[in-house]
């Protein structure tokens, strides 16, 4: 199901001011899928204006072989983040958006009492976002406790906030693997699937793009 949602000016406005430069020409998402060493892949992303990052993200070490880049303007994380030495560098320069759709049915809203008392945060609107995403992919959100990942959020975020871009995704192992139970994160650590995500879904949808022009997806 193709929609063109656009996102709320408020957050567009937020996005644009701290990318590279205002209404973005390229934007990136980086997935938590661990991903070989590739040059290439690596100068992709940090050519982009904005460049998105998720939950306990990994970036390239100076002297290190790249495979994902360092630039990071935008984290997108939820309360379960399991944070990496990564996530708060230099975290005065970028923005920081909160997806809570568990809101909608059980979650609280505490933050972990490690997070940083002088970092400010966004929580990203389930009625703006959350909601036609989950329209998108056809889960009932609202009946049932079922909803995107994160990675997922974050590209719908920056596809339907700058339908004109170029997009590039990576790291998003269940576009060629949909029916896995479990999964590794690029920062070495493991879980399963939630059961609240309908990755197979997510796949079909993210690879779906690619065929617009302006996405093309990074493996």
């Amino acid at each position: 199901m193709e929609r063109d949602v656009r996102a709320p000016s408020l957050l567009r406005s937020l996005l644009e001011a701290y990318a590279d430069r205002p209404d973005p020409r390229s934007v990136a998402v980086v997935g938590n899928q661990p991903l070989a060493p590739d040059e290439q892949r690596a100068k992709a992303i940090d050519s982009c204006d904005l460049v998105f990052r998720v939950n306990g993200f990994v970036c390239d070490e100076r002297g290190g072989r790249p495979a994902v880049g360092s630039r990071t303007h935008v984290v997108v994380f939820n309360r379960a983040l399991r944070a990496t030495k990564w996530v708060f560098d230099d975290y005065p320069s970028r923005l920081y958006l909160l997806v809570e759709p568990g809101r909608l049915h059980w979650e609280p809203e505490d933050i972990p009492q490690w997070w940083p008392a002088d970092l400010g945060f966004v929580p990203v609107s389930n009625r703006e976002v959350t909601l036609p995403l989950s329209e998108a992919l056809d889960l009932p959100t609202q009946a049932e406790g079922t909803w995107a990942t994160t990675g997922t959020m974050a590209a719908w975020i920056a596809r339907t906030t700058f339908p004109d871009a170029e997009l590039v995704l990576t790291g998003f192992s269940f576009i060629d693997d949909p029916n896995q139970t479990a999964w590794e994160h690029a920062a070495g650590d493991s879980c399963i699937v939630g059961p609240e995500h309908q990755i197979a879904a997510e796949g079909r949808l993210l690879e779906s793009w690619t065929s617009t022009g302006n996405t093309k997806f990074l493996r």
